[in-house]
């Protein structure tokens, strides 16, 4: 077929035989059709809201020459309809279109019910059956697929009508069920609020479209929740009201608006609650608020009254555990120890090396061997089972030892409390003010509390400075250890991390020593990624004897930038886990998954009881049932297809988003073109977790701004005014 120099339309009609290409963001598509008359497949491009092989297209366009392709055909409309002869269905459901469906019954189907086979599945599922391979299970997730996949191509129809991805649509319709369409038209800006990955840019081009006006109340409500949202997801419980006016001003991008109008309908509604905290006019979304409020409550209750332990002598309880133990207590260690046993309410902080496992550990043999119960916990799996394997005793992660249920549901609260007498918590500086309301509400009348964390970490990736402001406000009796003992004096990863965050440049062994810690200087972004591909794939793993995917992990500053966690995967991922023949992989959200892949929880998943930041491995992709298996450390979660936009790949990840975890080696490339993020406490982070080995990769003048950098953002929030007020 000869592209033809018409400026007229030209049509082709026919069997998409393959897919060769589909975006679901943009339904930017690569058909290859096969045509009456035509020897050849031709090849179609252009855009439609979903599509299968074995449907029938039609398409109107322009031939052009493909340089690498040969002619193909641009497509001005494209049409799709579901197949009708024998050989379209077989391809339309062997697609993967349907789950429970692949190639292989496909085939059986359509040779037992031929050109019924639609009709077969959506009124007499039953007969199903009658296929060898087919019984009462298999059959039941074909029908349940069937019905889903019915509605959620709808909704990519809808969702591609107005101009805006399809990708979400499984989401959508897991979240509203079949009823997704007209929800979504009563209120498009309620998928801002309720569907990941959706934001308000989105919803507000679908709720312009469908005629919501420009200057509406209903835009104008959706703009200041969406932005508190937002401020909550960098850290903020609330934000003075000029800003967040200001802020959607901005956002709403028209001359005439009714923001005052709309903020103050919100507040009368309890959508939204405002205050004057120490002269500043805050905004906030209701329920970080009453987190706030009941934090305080709380902790203010926690620190007056006895601590109910029985009568310890602590001469000799100090002088028993030296003897068990034969480990000998330095004076300040002895001195925090004596805090914590006299006090109901403490806090430990300090870096690393400083002896907080150490103090923790006499306390619980100590309070253990009176009959004290003592539960341990954490915010993320990895810091549980590493605070369990240091102290010898069993942790879990927060969420677990709260049995959580579902979004802010726990099974353990002030009615259910915990059966505790002292709670010890470890990396406080990972609690944001949600979860540390929850904890706190499950603490029995009675009991004591212990937190242990690291102030000078990166505050939270959730609202709040729960731990800063509780040690700011005096309300708490505190451990701040800063010696550093003898045996973590030998390590240059502890050396440094001191050093950095007293704002010193880290010390760098001479060239031909051995050592922990390395300092390697490039001077532009693409010698540090090559740098950090090499040291990944081969000299790391060569030096210490470990997996290049399990043991080492790359912590970049930010998501953005060639050096940015995305670019850093995608680069990653093509070194240490690239395609090969027979090895499944599926593209979903605009990242490709293969089976061995590093990936991380990025949102909570409470039926998986899989959190955000939980890091696994891939170990199957299955074609016909659409489930991806990920093996975490403590549990195996299945995922639908669908629900790939929960994770990420996670060869590299934010340094925020290693909080909490260790790694026996860590590579952080760090660059110019991370100026906004370099923060003497984000590098501190960085270099604290690394267990064996810590390599930074990068330009010395990125270095050394971030440890002179000392200012940290101000969290909006009023934690710390609500603890100071009697």
């Amino acid at each position: 077929m000869k592209p033809s120099p018409s400026s007229l339309l030209e049509t082709v009609t026919g069997l998409i035989e393959k897919v060769a290409f589909f975006n679901e963001d943009t339904g930017f598509a690569v058909l290859k059709v096969k045509t009456p008359n035509q020897r050849d497949l031709v090849t179609v491009v252009g855009q439609l809201a979903t599509v299968s092989a074995g449907e029938w297209l039609t398409a109107e366009g322009h031939w052009r020459q493909n340089r690498d392709y040969g002619p193909e055909l641009q497509a001005v409309n494209l049409r799709s309809s579901p197949p009708t002869t024998r050989e379209g269905i077989e391809k339309y459901l062997g697609s993967g279109l349907v789950k429970g469906i692949g190639p292989v019954y496909a085939k059986k189907l359509v040779a037992r019910f031929g050109e019924l086979i639609f009709d077969i599945i959506e009124q007499f599922s039953a007969r199903l059956e009658e296929v060898e391979g087919i019984g009462p299970k298999r059959r039941k997730i074909i029908k349940a697929a069937w019905d889903v996949q019915k509605v959620v191509r709808q909704i990519m129809v809808f969702l591609h009508s107005h101009g805006v991805s399809t990708s979400r649509a499984v989401r959508i319709h897991k979240v509203y069920g079949e009823k997704a369409i007209e929800q979504v038209r009563q209120n498009p800006y309620a998928l801002a609020r309720d569907i990941p990955g959706i934001g308000f840019k989105t919803a507000d081009q679908i709720a312009l479209k469908s005629g919501i006006p420009p200057n509406s109340l209903l835009r104008a409500e959706a703009s200041l929740n969406h932005l508190l949202q937002e401020a909550a997801a960098h850290g903020h419980c609330a934000l003075p009201v000029q800003d967040l006016l200001t802020q959607a001003y901005e956002l709403l991008a028209i001359e005439e608006n009714n923001l005052p109008k709309a903020l103050d309908r919100s507040v009368q509604s309890g959508d939204l609650v405002r205050e004057f905290i120490q002269g500043v006019d805050l905004v906030y979304l209701p329920h970080l608020k009453q987190a706030e409020e009941e934090i305080a409550q709380r902790i203010k209750i926690l620190r007056i009254g006895g601590n109910g332990y029985p009568r310890i002598d602590l001469e000799k309880a100090m002088a028993w555990y030296q003897e068990k133990t034969g480990q000998i207590l330095a004076n300040t260690q002895r001195a925090a120890v004596e805090l914590v046993i006299t006090n109901r309410s403490t806090i430990i902080t300090g870096g690393p090396g400083v002896g907080k496992t150490t103090i923790v550990k006499a306390i619980l043999s100590i309070l253990c061997a009176k009959k004290v119960r003592c539960l341990l916990c954490a915010p993320t799996g990895r810091a549980a089972k590493r605070l369990s394997e240091t102290t010898g005793q069993a942790a879990k992660t927060i969420h677990r030892l709260l049995e959580i249920k579902g979004p802010n549901r726990f099974e353990r609260n002030e009615n259910h409390p915990l059966e505790v007498d002292l709670l010890i918590v470890d990396e406080c500086s990972m609690v944001d003010v949600s979860l540390m309301q929850h904890l706190l509400r499950a603490v029995p009348p009675g009991a004591n509390l212990l937190l242990v964390g690291d102030v000078d970490q990166l505050p939270s990736v959730g609202p709040g400075a729960v731990l800063a402001h509780l040690i700011q406000s005096g309300l708490l009796p505190v451990v701040t250890l800063t010696e550093v003992f003898r045996q973590a004096a030998h390590s240059q990863i502890i050396l440094n991390a001191h050093r950095i965050n007293q704002g010193l440049l880290p010390e760098t062994t001479p060239k031909g020593c051995d050592t922990d810690f390395y300092f390697v200087e490039r001077e532009n972004p693409d010698s540090i990624l090559q740098l950090v591909l090499e040291m990944v794939k081969t000299r790391i793993p060569a030096k210490l004897g470990c997996d290049p995917v399990r043991d080492i992990q790359v912590l970049c500053p930010m998501n953005r930038g060639s050096l940015g966690v995305r670019e850093m995967n995608q680069r990653l991922q093509e070194v240490l886990n690239p395609p090969q023949e027979g090895v499944p992989q599926v593209e979903k959200y605009g990242t490709v998954f293969r089976v061995g892949d590093k990936v991380i929880q990025m949102q909570n998943d409470y039926d998986k009881e899989v959190f955000n930041g939980d890091i696994g491995q891939i170990t199957e992709i299955d074609s016909v049932d659409q489930a991806v298996r990920v093996q975490f450390d403590q549990r195996e979660a299945l995922y639908e297809f669908g629900e790939l936009d929960e994770m990420a790949l996670a060869y590299a990840v934010t340094i925020h988003k290693s909080q909490g975890s260790e790694f026996p080696a860590v590579v952080i490339p760090l660059a110019m073109q991370h100026y906004v993020m370099l923060q003497r406490n984000l590098v501190y982070t960085g270099i604290t977790r690394g267990r064996r080995l810590v390599l930074v990769a990068g330009q010395k003048k990125a270095l050394a701004m971030a440890v002179k950098n000392h200012r940290q953002e101000p969290r909006h929030s009023g934690l710390l005014a609500r603890l100071r007020i009697d």
